[in-house]
């Protein structure tokens, strides 16, 4: 089985030597989840166990395990090259709504000039039989922007520009082209939350370890969502899932207040200050588009184009020369079989964004009001009242932290056992000699 990829991002992150505790509170994993990754990951990747005196343990792994695994596992390197391969063909289905949109609008426009134009020779024909000369049929000829001249969609200077905004924008991020401005007109750009799950854990095992693996249900609070109704909230039956997450113990004060105790998140396995964390956990709103207003304008402008263009050419097609040249067969021909296809594509163009805009708005509304719950929890813990203060100094004499150093350790798999027991052997004698003072006084 291929190893847990954030269980491995956690290891890199915390500098390849951690404790079961430690990849719990950056990954947000599961305590047991996290110990069985971890204990699959050093088997596989050459890892080693660094056992303490007391009996805690610490994973040591190679800093090029990513490549162990990979010439170990056929899996993982076909999953690396298949994201490789995706990332390219979703960047071309991406790209390709605006080729379509582009593509559907030259053609509309194609056919119109060549109807108009058939439409104007007809004319011209028959005015030179009635003995009239001159040019005046051309003023029928419209004046389309069709040909090289459509490139400028695709905005000549984009290069240009592109290097502007890089500039201009903050951190250097990089601006959507046109065509991915299309998509994201289209579609938007993802859920902003997809890893508000992975957060939320995260965070509250940051707030676990920022008080020394010792909370109370009211700081944890802002974190969650389900807080239950009626005795369920009484008796705080939402720190459940946290309590199971992280092999937590209920502690009862005599007051009856419960507090709640974490052994595994206390342990590390080198020295760390507390981490900054939010008050509060907070949804991000969902946006229409990352798109700026102009790409955004151009897309709807020539969604626009597509539908109004599709109509003038349906009222061609049904004229006399429309449907001689459409069954004469060539491109009119072409354009009049696929055309609902075309007027069903600028339809679905505008109505699509259309709809999302209006989901976005109702789906704002509800993370916002999620995010205002949480927030008023977290404004409560801030201004906590006497009984919370000592509900939360009571759940401190739980509080603890064990750092394992390289100097507490009674074994590791890094080295042989004699050669461990030479490295240690004043360290055994002087705990010798200790028992026995001990002993003799």
């Amino acid at each position: 089985m291929a190893p847990n990829p954030t269980l491995m991002q956690a290891v890199e992150h915390l500098g390849y030597r951690v404790t079961v505790g430690d990849v719990a509170t950056q990954a947000g994993l599961n305590v047991n989840m996290a110990q069985a990754g971890l204990l699959a990951l050093a088997s596989d990747a050459g890892g080693h166990l660094q056992v303490a005196e007391t009996g805690e343990i610490v994973y040591l792994f190679p800093k090029n395990f990513r490549t162990v695994l990979r010439n170990k596992f056929l899996r993982l390197r076909l999953k690396e090259w298949w994201e490789k391969i995706w990332k390219v063909l979703f960047y071309l289905i991406r790209i390709s709504f605006g080729i379509i949109l582009i593509a559907s609008i030259v053609l509309i426009f194609v056919a119109i000039a060549v109807i108009l134009i058939a439409v104007n020779s007809s004319r011209d024909s028959d005015d030179s039989g009635g003995g009239h000369h001159g040019g005046g049929g051309m003023v029928f000829m419209p004046r389309f922007w069709f040909g090289p001249d459509i490139w400028w969609f695709f905005y000549p200077d984009y290069s240009d520009r592109y290097q502007q905004r890089r500039v201009s924008s903050p951190q250097g991020k990089r601006e959507m082209n046109f065509l991915e401005a299309v998509f994201s007109f289209l579609f938007g750009d993802g859920n902003p939350n997809a890893d508000l799950e992975e957060r939320r854990w995260q965070e509250i095992a940051t707030v676990i370890r920022n008080n020394q693996g010792a909370v109370t249900a009211e700081q944890i609070a802002p974190y969650l969502d389900d807080m239950g109704k009626g005795w369920g909230k009484k008796y705080e039956d939402y720190m459940l899932p946290v309590l199971t997450r992280f092999n937590g113990q209920p502690e009862v004060s005599p007051d009856g207040e419960i507090v709640y105790h974490f052994p595994e998140l206390q342990t590390t396995a080198q020295e760390r200050n507390s981490q900054p964390v939010a008050a509060y956990l907070r949804e991000r709103p969902w946006r229409f588009s990352q798109a700026d207003s102009g790409q955004i304008m151009l897309s709807a402008g020539l969604g626009a184009v597509n539908i109004i263009g599709a109509l003038v050419l349906n009222s061609l097609l049904r004229g006399e020369i429309g449907v001689q040249l459409a069954q004469s067969g060539g491109l009119i021909a072409f354009v009049q079989s696929i055309y609902w296809i075309l007027l069903s594509y600028g339809i679905a163009f505008l109505s699509i964004p259309l709809i999302r805009y209006f989901w976005i708005q109702w789906r704002n509304q509800r993370i916002e009001a999620r995010n205002q719950q949480r927030q008023e929890r977290a404004i409560l813990l801030n201004q906590a009242n006497s009984a919370l203060q000592k509900k939360i100094a009571y759940a401190q004499q739980f509080a603890a932290k064990t750092v394992i150093g390289r100097e507490d350790l009674a074994y590791t798999t890094e080295t042989e056992l004699i050669e461990q027991e030479i490295e240690q052997a004043d360290k055994i004698d002087a705990e010798w000699q200790r028992r026995l003072n001990q002993s003799g006084s």
